[in-house]
């Protein structure tokens, strides 16, 4: 499958959805981990507002990569955004979309004011 870098750079991305745990099997209950470091992982809701344009994503996030506190309408920094197309079949119907996944997702509000 295909991965793709996006740019953020030129966006005013906020919090949507608090950060929660992942769950990687819903009827074990199961945590998702990154592969590569074994940390649990996060979804976020973040809307990314660029050119007239506003769109809500859920982004997963490994747990180190979340900054404490963020809230809802919290102004962040997305690092390393990349979207992947996916595909797979459950219960012999076929299914697609595109997923989404950050190395950090960053609180641009000082600590000081967070309080």
């Amino acid at each position: 499958m295909a991965v793709f870098k996006v740019d953020t750079s030129t966006a005013f991305v906020f919090v949507a959805v608090p950060p929660v745990l992942k769950v990687a099997n819903r009827q074990t209950g199961e945590i998702a981990t990154d592969r590569e470091t074994g940390a649990r992982m996060m979804t976020v809701g973040l809307t990314i507002a660029d050119e007239g344009e506003a769109n809500l994503y859920t982004v997963s996030v490994p747990e180190t990569g979340i900054s404490d506190g963020l809230g809802i309408g919290m102004p962040v920094a997305v690092t390393g955004l990349k979207a992947r197309d996916w595909e797979n079949e459950f219960n012999g119907q076929k299914r697609h979309g595109i997923s989404f996944r950050a190395a950090a997702v960053t609180s641009l509000v000082p600590v000081t004011a967070q309080g």
